[in-house]
């Protein structure tokens, strides 16, 4: 009986990484290669696709657990809706997901635990860029030449570490990006000055015990003192995965794409 209950479990393992693959299929796969560093990416094109038409572009940060080099785990969250008839009609747009590596990460940021196990994340104000952030505003050149691109509707969205990631790469890129999403991340409240010119949506989870929910507090009450555009929603029963609530937000694509630089 232990084998024939291992054998479906595979089976259906089996089929579910499967379908994965067929259904992210339509994003391409791609590799920047800089020196000794690479960093897979993949890009989902507009329906009809038009080279020598501007699009705008959607950047997308994932988290820590989707690290590594098989260009594959950094479209489990947050791609599938880009697949949908409804997205993919409404919202032509350049989609790009990128890969950190296993030993990088997104944000300049020192992460320690306290007596209790809990996580405390010490955000660097400035200093240089990770491997992975340094690849990542190389990818952005790349795009540029690779692609026509609107300069008015660039965005970036990212979850949890890649929600950090959003925060640094406007600051490092202050006049690129009109819009930015960040979900259960943070960063140094000293930052947002630099982070004012682009409109901000900042999603948390009220229960989460990875990334605690004051450090977007901290980063909403430092951007509207820099007078920022910036909404803040705090869901109250979600814990870490609160991107499955900011995804389902009727508004997301359409708050996303009205914003222009």
């Amino acid at each position: 009986m232990h084998r024939i209950l291992l054998f479906f479990a595979l089976v259906v393992s089996f089929l579910q990484t499967k379908t994965f693959a067929q259904d992210n299929s339509s994003f391409e796969k791609h590799w920047l290669i800089k020196g000794n560093d690479t960093m897979p990416y993949r890009v989902l094109l507009p329906k009809n696709y038009d080279p020598s038409k501007k699009y705008p572009l959607y950047l997308f940060l994932h988290g820590s657990g989707e690290r590594g080099n098989d260009n594959m785990l950094q479209l489990t969250h947050g791609s599938k809706m880009w697949l949908t008839d409804s997205v993919r009609n409404n919202y032509s747009a350049i989609v790009v997901f990128p890969q950190c590596s296993g030993d990088s990460y997104w944000s300049n940021v020192k992460i320690n635990q306290d007596d209790k196990g809990a996580h405390i994340f010490d955000f660097q104000e400035d200093g240089e860029p990770t491997k992975a952030m340094k690849l990542l505003l190389n990818l952005t050149d790349a795009l540029e030449s690779n692609y026509k691109i609107k300069k008015d509707q660039r965005y970036v969205a990212g979850l949890s570490m890649g929600g950090m990631g959003t925060f640094e790469i406007v600051r490092r890129k202050p006049k690129y990006f009109a819009a930015a999403i960040a979900i259960c991340g943070g960063a140094n409240p000293g930052t947002a000055k630099k982070l004012k010119k682009t409109a901000w949506r900042i999603f948390h989870g009220a229960k989460d015990n990875v990334v605690p929910w004051q450090l977007s507090e901290q980063m909403v009450n430092a951007l509207n003192k820099a007078n920022a555009s910036v909404i803040f929603k705090l869901y109250p029963n979600a814990t870490h995965n609160s991107w499955d609530n900011a995804f389902a937000e009727p508004d997301y694509f359409s708050w996303l794409f009205s914003k222009r630089r």
